[in-house]
This record gives C-alpha cells, sequence and structure tokens, in this order.
C-alpha cells in the first residue's frame, strides 16, 4: 500500500472510522494496541488524528476489524454509530447478539455506500419526510388507522392493495431498504434513523414475502411515530409487546389492507358465490400482499368472518401452501432483490459516466469481478440516453399519417 494514499487523507476523519471498525468489532485500545505492538496512547492518537497511520498498521488493524483497506481509505462518509434494541430480551443470548451486531453492522456499511454513490453522481436521494407523528395517550388502534389513511393519501397509493411497497417507500418517501439474511429466523427485521443516512431498514431475507411486506409495513410506522428510535423486531409470543410494537401492528394492518377497499373486495367475493370458501381467503391473501393468517384475523377484527376462524382452521390442518400451489400461486419463488433498484441504478450510472472502475462496481453490488462485468456488458451506450445519434428526442416532430 503507497504511503502517499495516507498522506491525502483527513487523518481525523480516518480515526474515526477506526475507531467505529473498532468498536463494532468489541475491540478495546488496549486489543488494537496489542494487534500493532504499540502503547493504547499511540491507538488513542490514531483514532483522534493526532497521529499519522503507518501503511502496514492499517493493513493489519483492517484485517482485524474484519474489514477492506479500502474502506478507510476511499474517502468513505463519516457516520454517526448508531445501537438499534431488541423489542424484546425474553430469547435473547449473546450469541443472538453478537449475530445481530454482524446484521447491523451491514446495514450501516449498505446504507453508507448507498450515500457515497449519491455524492460520487452527486444525486441525494430525495427526502420527503412527514413530521414525527405524536399520539400521546389517544386510542392506539385509531390513531393507528388514521395514520395509515394518511399516508396513503399523502402517497397517493389509493384505497387498494399496495404494490412494490419497498419501491414506492425509497422513491416516494426516500428510505433506504435492504434484504439481508439474518442469523436467525426469529428476528423479522432491524430499523434506524441516523441524520445523515435518514432512514434505514433491513427485512429478513429468509422470510417469506408476504410476511416480509408486514415487516416493512411495521417498521415504516416506528419511522413516522418513534423516527429516532432504533428497533430490532423480533418474533415473541409470550410477553406483551410495548405501546409502540402493538403501534406498529396495527399501522400495518391497516395500511397493507384499509377498511374500505378490503370490505368491498370481500364482499364482491362472497355476492359472485354466495359463500366465502378458504380459497376465497388465499387469493385475496396474494391480491393483498399479505400472509394468509394476517388477512384472516383483519377479516375477523372487521366481522367479516367468524371470530377464531383461523385458529380453526389451523386445528383442521389448514395447509396454506398447498392451497396456493393448488391455485397456481407461488409465494415461495418471488424474491426481492438483496440491493434496492435506486442503489442498483446509481452503480450503474457512475460506471457508465467513468465515475467507478469495474472493481468498484463489484465492491458495491457485493459481486465477483466476472459477474460485474457481465452486469455492465450491456452499458456500453451512448452517455446521454435521451439522445439518439445526438439529437433531443424531445425534438422530433410526429406526422401525422397520410
Amino acid at each position: 500500500m503507497n504511503e502517499k494514499v495516507l498522506d491525502q487523507l483527513n487523518p481525523r476523519e480516518l480515526g474515526t472510522l477506526l475507531k467505529q471498525a473498532r468498536k463494532r468489532q468489541k475491540f478495546t485500545q488496549a486489543d488494537a494496541a496489542r494487534v500493532l505492538g504499540v502503547s493504547r496512547t499511540t491507538i488513542t492518537a490514531i483514532e483522534g488524528g493526532q497521529r499519522a497511520i503507518k501503511a502496514g498498521e492499517l493493513i493489519k488493524l483492517a484485517e482485524a476489524y474484519g474489514r477492506s483497506v479500502s474502506d478507510f481509505v476511499r474517502g468513505r462518509p463519516v457516520i454517526e454509530p448508531f445501537a438499534p434494541q431488541f423489542r424484546s430480551t425474553l430469547s435473547q443470548t449473546a450469541t443472538d447478539e453478537a449475530r445481530m451486531a454482524q446484521t447491523i453492522g451491514e446495514l450501516e456499511d449498505l446504507c453508507t455506500n448507498y450515500y457515497e454513490l449519491e455524492q460520487i453522481l452527486d444525486r441525494p436521494l430525495v427526502r420527503n419526510y412527514p413530521p414525527v407523528y405524536r399520539y400521546g395517550r389517544m386510542n392506539t388502534e385509531q390513531v393507528a388507522e388514521g395514520l395509515a389513511i394518511a399516508e396513503r393519501n399523502r402517497l397517493g397509493l389509493g384505497d387498494g392493495p399496495v404494490h412494490g411497497l419497498r419501491d414506492v417507500l425509497e422513491s416516494s418517501v426516500g428510505l433506504r431498504i435492504f434484504y439481508l439474511n439474518f442469523h436467525s429466523y426469529k428476528f423479522s427485521g432491524v430499523y434506524f434513523f441516523e441524520p445523515t443516512l435518514g432512514g434505514c431498514i433491513a427485512l429478513n431475507a429468509k422470510h417469506p414475502i408476504d410476511r416480509s411486506r408486514t415487516t416493512l409495513a411495521h417498521d415504516y410506522a416506528h419511522f413516522l411515530a418513534h423516527r429516532t428510535t432504533p428497533e430490532i423486531s423480533m418474533e415473541d409470543q409470550y410477553r406483551r409487546k410495548p405501546e409502540s410494537e402493538r403501534f406498529a401492528d396495527s399501522f400495518a394492518r391497516y395500511f397493507l389492507m384499509p377498511s374500505n377497499s378490503l370490505n368491498s373486495r370481500f364482499n364482491a367475493l362472497y355476492q359472485a358465490k354466495g359463500r366465502f370458501t378458504r380459497f376465497d381467503l388465499v387469493q385475496l391473501a396474494y391480491e393483498y400482499g399479505v400472509s394468509v393468517e394476517a388477512l384472516s384475523r383483519r377479516l375477523e377484527n372487521m366481522k367479516l368472518l367468524p371470530i377464531g376462524l383461523w385458529d380453526a382452521l389451523k386445528k383442521r390442518k389448514f395447509k396454506v401452501q398447498e392451497a396456493q400451489k393448488e391455485m397456481g400461486i407461488d409465494i415461495e419463488g418471488e424474491k426481492e432483490a438483496k440491493l434496492p433498484k435506486g442503489y442498483t441504478s446509481l452503480v450503474m450510472d457512475a460506471y457508465r459516466l467513468e465515475k467507478l472502475t469495474i472493481g468498484e462496481v463489484a465492491y458495491f453490488l457485493q459481486v465477483d469481478l466476472l459477474t460485474a462485468r457481465e452486469l455492465v456488458r450491456d452499458l456500453a451506450i451512448e452517455p446521454d440516453s435521451d439522445l439518439i445519434n445526438g439529437e433531443d428526442i424531445l425534438e422530433f416532430q410526429v406526422k401525422s399519417p397520410e
């Protein structure tokens, strides 16, 4: 590694990045000092920007922290550290906490990458953030439904099923949403807000897509009402949920399954045949992009289905996946990409404009060089996509037919 590269970096910013990486790895300054064979005060000076780090030292620390040297020398933005909290500590273990720390670190890295790409292209993600919603001691169900209706109206979603919720929240609100492989099935999602990065969400890619949509709507409620409170959603049916979690659950139900639309669709299906079957239940759940259980319980609460119907179906060993297969519905085949569309688009545009090398494309997309080359192969087009042979297509005259 060339020492001149380090001379071009701001030592205080580099020191902050090293400090954050050390803490994420749960290293003390004494641990870092042992890696380099120096005193702890030397680490203090390096992290404070008072003592320049040598190339060999940076390589050793990067390896010890489980990071790439490029993470420190590429001029990445300095982001304030954050610490999402578990929804419940009932099933939390030291192993859970350590592994979730890795997921949180991955989310932080990806969100920082996203922000870095925006800076490279001078194309910031549009932030259409409403003021934080405050509801005090009001009825949780009522205020959750009111907020869900208000947000649907604000985003122009109408009253029907929401298609492409992730894309809507990215492009219309400005959230950064990633699908990551959590170490455990019992964790649903991670949400945090950081002033520079804004609202960031990671969803468990191991979960079915209909379940992930509910988690996304749940975490969106935290963004709207508990914006600066970091959160890790954890499956826990044995302890009463905090009020903030009950609010988020209620918001998700009303946001994904609005009362008026759902009532009209249910009645239409019932009137068509004079009955409502389990296949209608499966079909309606698919239309609204939610699990069959979530829809059933919602219809029960609306008094459109008998209370306890879903529990009765479970006792009778109702096989949702078999019904879906019989109806040609492939929930398991529906997967969301790890990276959001806006992120991928920025990578490709930066490469096309020669602001990224093929190696950097591979880094940002988290693929190998061969895959990166395949992905950019179709980008050999004119720099300005609105030009055809150098002419502005908006100036083309359209002649009426003879």
